[in-house]
């Protein structure tokens, strides 16, 4: 049994973290099955955008302390934790959590573009409760992600949050009954899927890069974004499918 499942259906692909027994921590064997996935998510045309989540009805649990403890390495040089938090896809990432995102399985969670959860999964960076940080990037994207006050609070405390409450503060996109969250997330990944793939990019690429510009620059750094964007081929495609009442043919270009 892999510890990571890979699989893709019409343009989105599942990443699935599959050890249950484990709560899916993440030992080495997880940290190269999803740097691999995340290279064949990049490098595939026929690939839109992916789902990352785990098996037996829980997300991921953080590191696997017993892995650590025999000296494996759980995080990818370049990659980060898990193969993934310093290098997610080029491509939007959604993650579909059930049961516990906890610690480094918080961190991955906020690696990810969007997020659904079921009504009874958990969230929490608990580290501070061994002695230890969050070090996956969990204190550097909580205060980018939801009020710093409210992330102060979770790195401080340590404490486990449930996902309705978070989807307050806007962390996540959806929140639905347990068992539902992949089924969900399919759902959403979908509707992306049918949008025009350069648009769906550059769209994503001018969000998560703005951040860093000022407001003096930020619509000239935006038009060398959006230039490529209105002189392609899916542009006039989508107008002219649009004028012939047909759904649009992308090729990406």
């Amino acid at each position: 049994m892999s510890a990571v499942e890979f699989t893709v259906d019409g343009g989105v692909a599942i990443i699935t973290i599959n050890r249950p027994e484990a709560k899916n921590a993440v030992n080495a064997e997880v940290a190269k099955g999803v740097a691999a996935a995340v290279d064949e998510i990049n490098s595939r045309d026929d690939i839109r955008l992916a789902i990352l989540t785990g098996a037996g009805g829980t997300f991921c649990a953080g590191m696997d302390l017993k892995a650590f403890v025999q000296g494996e390495v759980v995080s990818i040089e370049g990659r980060g934790f898990a193969g993934l938090t310093e290098a997610p896809p080029r491509k939007p990432l959604i993650a579909a959590i059930e049961g516990y995102a906890l610690a480094g399985g918080c961190e991955l969670a906020l690696s990810c573009d969007l997020i659904v959860a079921s009504e009874g999964s958990k969230f929490g960076v608990p580290e501070v409760k061994r002695g230890l940080v969050a070090a996956a990037g969990g204190l550097m994207r909580l205060p980018r992600q939801i009020p710093y006050r409210i992330a102060m609070e979770l790195a401080l405390t340590g404490d486990m949050v449930p996902a309705a409450t978070l989807q307050g503060y806007g962390l996540i996109n959806r929140v639905v009954p347990n068992g539902q969250a992949l089924e969900e997330a399919l759902k959403l990944a979908r509707i992306i899927a049918e949008n025009g793939p350069l648009a769906v990019a550059v769209s994503r690429q001018i969000i998560n890069d703005q951040q860093e510009w000022s407001a003096s620059e930020m619509w000239e750094k935006q038009k060398a974004y959006i230039a490529p964007v209105f002189t392609s081929k899916d542009a006039r495609e989508g107008a002219v499918a649009f004028a012939e009442k047909r759904k649009p043919v992308w090729t990406g270009k």
